[in-house]
This record gives structure tokens, C-alpha cells and sequence, in this order.
């Protein structure tokens, strides 16, 4: 039981996530989140003797040093009476810790067959949101996910776990495409727009004849649905650009940041706005930073956001280069990194800890690491 524990506490604490983003299952996933931290915490004190292979394993130095550097920040600037803020420091350093034993246990699990079955929870979330919500020609389409936008960070990364998938694609994978594509575009989200080509170029390389075939594609789709009152990813790209609704977030977040630049507002404050710069004829619209670098920033404030960006990005960059990218198990997680960090850009993401994208993210940049050591150590 404990060894299924440490191969699948990345799975269940994933897919955990699909819970809390469905409004009347929301209850459920926190007692199940918390419930299982508590006993995940409770496994690694009985079995320390693990944290020394797993936890200070080379491959994982860089969650090592995020969780030196959140408690350094939380004995500063914290204390135990503040309760959001040690929940967050908690519920970091066992989610880093999780994805950490996930990956040392099960590594060829998760090289090989967890794309399978991320894809085919995704397509049961589709399945049910077509069954309780069928009509996906009114407005903008979330299903049974609280946020349409949240919908199409999974139906995306459906997708994209079908496409780059190394095994020979069967007929019911183009199905998947298919489904995951049209969903995602009727999300209305315009982030599907960076999430879709991107994963092309990843899979087809970039050159001129894979950019006449998006030419061709794109073309076709605004001949046929973009003239329809239909709300959808290109529409709204079409008439609000990419960033319409949101420079007004990161106005009131840099200027959140600026009342308290070096140290932030804490470890709890994360994606936050202070509502008190806000007009109130504005406060209904602004909900927080959509944007994870100027979040992190808020959070920590710069002398700690720029350390804990520097990591983020340096990690991340390590991955962009031939060496790679030639491994086609690698492309999946490498698009995800990739997805994110553009994301990050529009969306809170990297800094919360129940978020699916932003805990694959760092799932992703674990796993690669680990990939990498092996690699290493095999030559």
C-alpha cells in the first residue's frame, strides 16, 4: 500500500484537481486533498529513511531549493499563528515531495502509459460535461468545469497527449483529437490559439509547409463557423485580442506589487490584488493577477520572487535544446513546460498548488530532470 502510495501520488493528487474545478464535487476534492497530505506526510516520517534517495536525489535539487527558499521567506516574514500561510508552505513541500517519489518509483509508468490514461480521464470529463451540458452553441462552453477557460486547459492537453504520444495512433486517437479539438475551440478560450499550433510545430517541426497547412486550416475554420454568432476561440480573439480583459488585472497588480516591492505580501497571497487600489466600479472584474510571473512577484516580492523565478526559468531552459527534444518521450513534457510558461503569461499559473496545469508543470520539469540523470548516468 505505501509503495502504491509513493508510484501514484502524483496521479491522485492530479486528477484530484478535476474535482475541485467542478462546482458540486469542490467539497469533496479539499477533504480529499487534505486527507491526503495527511497521509502522505504520515508514510514519508514512518519511512524517513526515503527522504534521502528521493527528496536529495540530484534530479529533484531544484524543489529542494523552492522549499529552502518558502521557508526562509515564512520564518521572516510568517509565523504559526499565520494559518493560511504554513498550509501553503506545508502543502508546497509535500506536493513537490510527491512528485518527486512518483517519479523515482515509477518512472517507466510515467514514460510510457500515464499519457494514455491523462487522456482518457480528460475524455470522461468530456463525456460527462456533453451528457449534463449538451448545447455547446450557447455562449462560451465550460461543461461541468466551473470556468470554460479551465475546460480548455484540459481538452488542450487532451490533446496534446494524444498527438505526442509515441505509440502508433489507432483510429479512436484520431477520434479523441477530433473531440478535443472542437471542444477546446468552443471553450472560447483564446489561450487554445498558443496551446494548438504550438503543439504542431512540437510534433511537425517548424517549416514553410506546416505553416501553409495552419494557413489552410485556420482559413477554412473562419469561412465556416467564424461568420455564426458563435463565441468561440477565434471570435473572441478576433474582436478583444489575446490580452483585452486583462490589462487592467496586471495594472492593479503592479500596482498591488508596488506597495510592497521587496518582501511581498506573503505566501498566501498568491494571484493577489490589494482591493483597496481598485475603483469600485471596477472590483467585480478584477479577480486577481492572470499573470504568474507578476504573482510570484506580489507573493514574494522581488528579492525572493526573482530567486524563485530564476530557478523556474533556468530549469526550464535547460530542456529547450536538440538533445532533448530528439527523445519523442520527452516532447509531451517539454510542451507542457512550454505551454505554461506562455500561459503564465495571461493566466495565474506556476504558483498555486491545486491548479491540473500548473502541478503537470512541475510534474513535468521533475520528470525531465529525472530523465536527464538517467541519461546521464546510462552514458
Amino acid at each position: 500500500m505505501i509503495k502504491w502510495l509513493f508510484k501514484y501520488g502524483a496521479v491522485i493528487f492530479l486528477f484530484n484537481t478535476i474535482l475541485l474545478a467542478i462546482e458540486v464535487t469542490y467539497q469533496l476534492g479539499d477533504i480529499i486533498f487534505l486527507g491526503f497530505l495527511g497521509i502522505f506526510l504520515l508514510i514519508v516520517l514512518i519511512n524517513a529513511s526515503q527522504i534521502k534517495y528521493v527528496v536529495f536525489h540530484k534530479a529533484f535539487k531544484f524543489f529542494l531549493l523552492l522549499n529552502i527558499i518558502n521557508v526562509l521567506y515564512w520564518l521572516f516574514f510568517h509565523s504559526f499563528s499565520d494559518y493560511e500561510a504554513s498550509k501553503y508552505l506545508l502543502a508546497r513541500g509535500l506536493q513537490f515531495s510527491i512528485l518527486s517519489f512518483s517519479i523515482y518509483y515509477h518512472f517507466e509508468y510515467y514514460k510510457s502509459k500515464f499519457l494514455d490514461h491523462l487522456g482518457y480521464i480528460i475524455l470522461g470529463i468530456v463525456i460527462i460535461s456533453l451528457v449534463a451540458n449538451p448545447n455547446i452553441f450557447s455562449g462560451r462552453y465550460g461543461g461541468i468545469i466551473w470556468n470554460p477557460n479551465m475546460l480548455s486547459s484540459f481538452t488542450v492537453i487532451g490533446f496534446s497527449s494524444i498527438l505526442l504520444n509515441t505509440r502508433k495512433k489507432t483510429n479512436f486517437d484520431y477520434f479523441l483529437l477530433f473531440t478535443f479539438f472542437i471542444i477546446s475551440i468552443f471553450t472560447g478560450s483564446r489561450g487554445v490559439l498558443i496551446g494548438i499550433p504550438l503543439v504542431f510545430i512540437l510534433k511537425f517541426g517548424f517549416s514553410i509547409r506546416n505553416v501553409l497547412y495552419a494557413f489552410f486550416a485556420i482559413s477554412i475554420y473562419l469561412l465556416v463557423v467564424s461568420t455564426i454568432n458563435l463565441d468561440t476561440s477565434v471570435n473572441r480573439f478576433a474582436t478583444q485580442s489575446l490580452f483585452n480583459d486583462r490589462l487592467l488585472q496586471y495594472e492593479y497588480s503592479y500596482e498591488t506589487l508596488m506597495q510592497s516591492p521587496f518582501f511581498g505580501y506573503g505566501l498566501d497571497k498568491y494571484s493577489y490584488i490589494d482591493k483597496s487600489l481598485v475603483p469600485n466600479y471596477l472590483k467585480a472584474g478584477i479577480t486577481g493577477a492572470h499573470n504568474g510571473y507578476l504573482a510570484i512577484l506580489v507573493q514574494y516580492g522581488l528579492i525572493f520572487g526573482f530567486l524563485v523565478l530564476g530557478i523556474v526559468l533556468r530549469k526550464s531552459f535547460i530542456f529547450f535544446n536538440k538533445n532533448s527534444m530528439r527523445n519523442p518521450e520527452n516532447k509531451f513534457y517539454i510542451y507542457i513546460i512550454i505551454y505554461t510558461l506562455v500561459s503564465a503569461v495571461y493566466e495565474s499559473l506556476i504558483t498555486g498548488i491545486n491548479e491540473f496545469q500548473t502541478i503537470l508543470f512541475w510534474f513535468a520539469l521533475a520528470f525531465l530532470s529525472y530523465s536527464k540523470f538517467h541519461q546521464e548516468n546510462a552514458n
